[in-house]
């Protein structure tokens, strides 16, 4: 690179970080820090564990923030060092202030998109359900392939992936999977992933070699607990129990571990068949239960909102978010924010943060 180029670029990225520690108050948010210290060391701080719990989270949330920014700072200033060693004639400095110069460019887009996370829920996990569209086969396979593409992104983030619920498909891939993923803003980042995702491609399973087109739904709801405001009254649920499906160990066949409940009020219907004990499944269940619930709420108070502001949109179940065309020419185009991406072997192995931050842009524009 340019030395003059470069030296442009950090001022860039020096005026970014000043603008962004401008948004940030940062000692607005250090002196909440060590106000919530000092509540953390009050007598019966742990009496009221909803109320503690939630201090602590939120003392958490302002720790990291406060951490990644400082970073980013030391990350700036080394780069500044490096580059009057560099213009100095110092030369073997070179690789070391390129290499430290792409990493800041890249901290400061991430850390840029992270404070965008602003929501109630955008620091939780994440409960992510996949169902397969109409199509049989065809579409029971994209939805699995849908499911490794968000393996490999939680992965590559150092996510923890727990699966919940699971249906197989009748000869390949899944009809529905619910999976939990746990990591800090899980939710925040998933959360626009909600919707159809359609696939365009020439069929492996059809002798003729013709071009599908498969749909999958994906729906994102963040993870919550007892200190989420939700009631749910015990005498509004149907509990049942039945023999859970698919992989597990032998147990799947001879135990009645799986628990459905419905919550008669809604109609909501929410299943877990992830642990060999009942009672945990039923645990496991009732936070799905609880997050479902959630969802409805916040669905019901935007669309409220959409009211007062007399807008019309279509957000039911059936809107298509996103295509993946493989034939006739490759191509991954989100429809709300047109980033798109011609590299779909890379977005199906788990790169899809340009269609995840882009969309998060898109809504605080």
């Amino acid at each position: 690179m340019d030395i003059l180029e470069l030296k442009r670029e950090h001022s860039q990225h020096i005026e970014k970080i000043e603008e962004i520690r401008g948004s940030l108050d940062l000692e607005g948010k250090e002196n909440k820090v060590k106000e919530l210290e000092k509540e953390t060391l009050k007598d019966g701080f742990w009496n009221d564990k909803r109320e503690s719990e939630k201090l602590i989270k939120e003392m958490n949330a302002l720790k990291e923030i406060i951490g990644e920014y400082r970073s980013i700072e030391k990350l700036s200033d080394e780069v500044s060092v490096l580059l009057e060693f560099v213009e100095m004639g110092e030369d073997e400095f070179l690789e070391e202030l390129e290499t430290k110069h792409r990493g800041l460019d890249k901290v400061i887009g991430a850390f840029d998109v992270k404070l965008l996370l602003d929501g109630e829920f955008d620091a939780n996990n994440a409960i992510v359900t996949i169902h397969s569209g109409a199509g049989g086969t065809e579409a029971c396979d994209w939805a699995d392939m849908l499911y490794r593409m968000y393996s490999r992104w939680c992965n590559n983030r150092g996510y923890k992936i727990t699966e919940l619920d699971f249906m197989p498909g009748e000869m390949v891939g899944i009809k529905s999977i619910t999976i939990l993923v746990e990591g800090m803003r899980a939710y925040g980042y998933l959360k626009n992933e909600k919707g159809i995702h359609r696939l365009v491609r020439i069929s492996p399973f059809d002798a003729n070699k013709k071009r599908h087109t498969s749909f999958a739904s994906v729906d994102v709801m963040p993870e919550v607990d007892e200190t989420t405001d939700i009631e749910i009254n015990t005498g509004d649920l149907k509990i049942d129990t039945y023999r859970a499906s698919g992989a597990g160990g032998q147990h799947v066949n001879t135990t009645d571990s799986a628990v459905r409940i419905t919550h008669l009020p809604s109609g909501v219907v929410v299943t877990c068949q992830r642990e060999r004990s009942q009672l945990q499944n039923r645990e496991t269940a009732m936070k799905l239960l609880r997050s479902k619930l959630l969802e409805l709420e916040m669905k019901k108070r935007e669309e409220e909102l959409k009211k007062i502001q007399g807008e019309q949109s279509d957000i039911g179940w059936g809107s298509q978010i996103r295509s993946y065309v493989f034939q006739p020419y490759t191509l991954v185009k989100d429809h709300r924010t047109l980033v798109e991406s011609g590299n779909i072997k890379a977005v199906m192995d788990g790169d899809i943060d340009d269609f995840i931050n882009g969309h998060l842009r898109w809504l605080k524009r």
